[in-house]
């Protein structure tokens, strides 16, 4: 039951991060660019971007954290 439920975890996290990377904006202004959130005027464009690394960061550690837990916990 409780593997399960981190296994599920694992699932969510991971989709959640490869979301978060793809939403950031590169050269090409990434998929943030087709969804027009770089069109702002007064900087709000850095605020999200900041937010945006901040959220990639967080879930990041969470999956990494939950790996190592599903390491132990299914050895």
């Amino acid at each position: 039951m409780l593997e399960g439920i981190f296994v599920a975890l694992q699932v969510i996290l991971g989709v959640l991060v490869i979301i978060l990377v793809l939403a950031h904006s590169g050269k090409d202004s990434g998929l943030s660019g087709a969804f027009g959130i770089g069109q702002s005027q007064f900087g709000a464009t850095q605020v999200m971007e900041r937010n945006l690394t901040r959220m990639t960061i967080v879930v990041a550690v969470l999956l990494v954290a939950n790996t190592v837990f599903l390491g132990f916990l299914l050895q």
